[in-house]
C-alpha cells in the first residue's frame, strides 16, 4: 500500500485553519521522526478561509508544543485531490460523509480508476480517542485547542505505526 513515493496524506476538517492544520503539522513531524517518506498536506470542505493563516489561537497552542504552523494556509479540497493523495484523513464524521460525497464526483469526472485516495477517521486506530471526532475548537476556550492537540498527537502516532506497519509488508 506505501509503495508509492512518496505516499501522501490530507488531513481534512470544515474551515482548514483550526483542526486541520494542527493535524497536518503534527503528522509530519511524527513521518519526519520516523524517516517515512510521507508527504503531508491539508485542506478544509468548505471554501470559508482561502489562503488564510492558521487561527491564531491554534498557533499560539501549537507553539507551545513545537509545531509551528505560520506557514500553512487554508485551501479548500478539490476533486483532483482524489487522484493526487493516498489517503484522506477527516477530523469528524461530517467531514468524512462530505468527503465522501466528493469522491462521488470525483469518480463521476475521473473513473473509479484514476482515485487514489481512501478516506478514514483522524482517530481510526488511535487507542485512546479511537472513532472520536476531533472537536472544533473555534467557538470554544483555551481547552478546546489542547484538546485537539493531544488528539492529533495520539492519532498521528497511531497512523505512523499503521504506515510503518504497510512500508514492511509492502
Amino acid at each position: 500500500m506505501l509503495s508509492k513515493t512518496p505516499y501522501k496524506v490530507l488531513c481534512v476538517c470544515l474551515g482548514n485553519i483550526c483542526r486541520s492544520p494542527t493535524a497536518e503539522a503534527i503528522l509530519r513531524h511524527y513521518c519526519d521522526a520516523h524517516s517515512l517518506d510521507i508527504v503531508v498536506d491539508s485542506a478544509g470542505t468548505s471554501n470559508y478561509h482561502p489562503n488564510k493563516a492558521p487561527d491564531l489561537r491554534s498557533q499560539k497552542h501549537a507553539i507551545k508544543r513545537g509545531y509551528d504552523l505560520s506557514t500553512l494556509r487554508a485551501r479548500q479540497i478539490s476533486l483532483n485531490d482524489f487522484v493526487e493523495f493516498d489517503l484522506m484523513l477527516a477530523m469528524d464524521h461530517e467531514n468524512f460523509e462530505n468527503i465522501q460525497v466528493l469522491m462521488s464526483k470525483a469518480v463521476r469526472q475521473f473513473g473509479v480508476g484514476r482515485i487514489r485516495a481512501k478516506i478514514a477517521l483522524m482517530s481510526e486506530h488511535d487507542p485512546r480517542f479511537t472513532q472520536q471526532a476531533v472537536p472544533d475548537p473555534y467557538y470554544g476556550g483555551a481547552d478546546g485547542f489542547d484538546r485537539v492537540l493531544d488528539q492529533c498527537e495520539s492519532s498521528s502516532q497511531a497512523w505512523v505505526n499503521i504506515f510503518k506497519k504497510q512500508m514492511k509488508a509492502g
